[in-house]
């Protein structure tokens, strides 16, 4: 598996994570910890984007 293989998957797990935490949020409010989890999520997936783009 090469690293865009990978930086590729990683940003597929991400992204259905985090909307899985949005579904959530959206039914019940997402506790403080929750929150914070879903935000650092938010973030890798924006450096593994970057990763990606910037490997091309």
């Amino acid at each position: 598996m090469t690293y865009n293989e990978l930086l590729t998957r990683r940003s597929e797990i991400l992204k259905r994570n985090i909307g899985r935490m949005i579904v959530r949020d959206n039914r019940n409010n997402l506790g403080d910890q929750e929150g914070y989890l879903m935000q650092r999520m938010i973030k890798e997936l924006h450096q593994n984007e970057h990763e990606l783009n910037s490997a091309k």
